[in-house]
């Protein structure tokens, strides 16, 4: 079954919790603090993978965890970290955010993205040790992350994109041409999804998409509509299959030109793309000067009479194709613009008194806000005490009783507070 879009939820490995501990022996009846850090929860890492063709797997497994960090343990020892989470996808393959937002376009095999990051371990309590406090009863918790929903879509990347009406010989062309086995029926939508072959011709092979009917008004959705269109924006030549027979009571001139402009109003680039015009089903054409008025109103070079019943013609239409695709540059895969998938303007943070006198304060506000300070230059370091008004984090602070002379933690940096 060929599925090319999916939904699905993905949580990074929360951090491990830090370890509160002392040293213990013989001889030793008052050690030191040897809680260790928690460890790192795995990330949500994406594949791109060339023997994947489909987002099948997605239909029945939407949600994915990365492995949550280990807590720390004792004699300073540090968690283990969470084991990263590998999803494997198509070539093709464009991650989108609940807005719409592409985040990741993994179109080159091997190509991957770090979508989520793993939670940061808590750190022990041997961390928060100094000439100030021997004792530390107290270590940081793990970062909890947050899930987050995805959408995944495959854009297909072939040489050639099949198109044309319904019911015109596309698949039938594709699996004469290739050794692709396409649904295949004299009715039209015979064909629901996309289908891949493989076409060697000669001492030369490339990969031919057929591309399910497309008909008037598919750009704003009619039939089959753009839920099939973006595969072919990654084709370098189209193969345009026009019915001359007409015998469906359609005209060939007409089905070219609505196809062609349902390309230019789905994406203006994709009617750019360069076409050779198969007229099929010339076993059952009964007047042949259709085929010159169409060359003559097309104004077309690459036109070739065909026959994908009979075969008649195929060998000159792959012979073209050929040819074509190689005076045709091999374009460097376009990635799509992306963005983060985690709110990097995420306004959040939390407040914890870890102790009597001393306080915490994580999230990801505190991280953003650190990206743009140098605690070493006066400056800068006036601005984060400025931000830290405006933000409400002193608010907070003085919220959880802090006062004047107490330690105040924010990521790996202690603070002595003063109001």
């Amino acid at each position: 079954m060929f599925i090319d879009q999916a939904k699905i939820i993905i949580k990074a490995g929360n951090g491990g919790d830090g370890k509160v501990s002392f040293f213990t022996a013989r001889y030793v009846p008052d050690g030191g603090p040897d809680g260790g850090d928690g460890g790192k929860g795995g990330d949500i890492v994406f594949v791109a993978d060339k023997n994947l063709n489909t987002l099948l797997d997605f239909k029945y497994n939407r949600h994915f965890r990365a492995e949550n960090g280990k807590n720390g343990e004792t004699n300073n020892k540090t968690g283990k970290s969470g084991q990263d989470l590998i999803i494997k996808v198509p070539m093709g393959t464009v991650i989108k955010n609940q807005e719409g937002k592409i985040v990741a376009d993994l179109v080159c095999d091997g190509q991957k993205k770090v979508l989520l990051k793993g939670g940061r371990g808590g750190r022990g309590n041997a961390k928060f040790a100094s000439s100030r406090r021997r004792a530390p009863r107290f270590a940081q918790n793990g970062e909890i992350t947050k899930e987050y929903a995805v959408t995944l879509e495959l854009k297909l990347i072939a040489d050639v994109g099949i198109i044309g009406y319904p019911n015109v010989g596309k698949s039938t062309l594709l699996s004469i041409i290739s050794q692709a086995k396409p649904k295949i029926a004299d009715y039209p939508f015979t064909t629901l999804s996309p289908s891949l072959g493989v076409v060697r011709y000669q001492d030369y092979s490339f990969v031919a998409a057929d591309i399910p009917g497309i008909i008037e008004g598919a750009a704003q959705g009619a039939g089959l509509g753009h839920q099939f269109l973006r595969h072919i924006e990654r084709t370098r030549l189209l193969l345009h299959v026009v019915d001359i027979s007409e015998i469906e009571g359609r005209n060939a001139i007409d089905d070219y030109n609505i196809v062609n402009q349902e390309l230019k109003d789905f994406l203006d680039k994709l009617a750019d793309l360069p076409q050779i015009v198969a007229l099929n089903k010339a076993d059952i054409l009964q007047d042949q000067s259709k085929v010159e008025r169409f060359k003559k109103a097309t104004n077309l070079e690459d036109v070739v009479l065909i026959s994908a019943a009979t075969r008649q013609g195929i060998d000159r239409l792959l012979a073209i194709t050929a040819d074509k695709l190689k005076k045709l540059p091999v374009p460097d895969l376009q990635f799509e613009p992306e963005t983060e998938l985690e709110d990097l303007e995420d306004n959040s943070f939390e407040v914890e008194a870890l102790e009597k006198g001393y306080y915490s304060v994580s999230g990801k506000m505190i991280e953003n806000l650190a990206r743009n300070v140098v605690l070493s230059e006066p400056d800068s370091l006036a601005y984060f005490q400025r931000a830290l008004k405006e933000l409400g984090i002193n608010q907070a602070l003085k919220d959880k009783g802090i006062q004047n002379g107490d330690t105040v933690l924010m990521l790996d940096t202690e603070f002595e507070w003063f109001d």
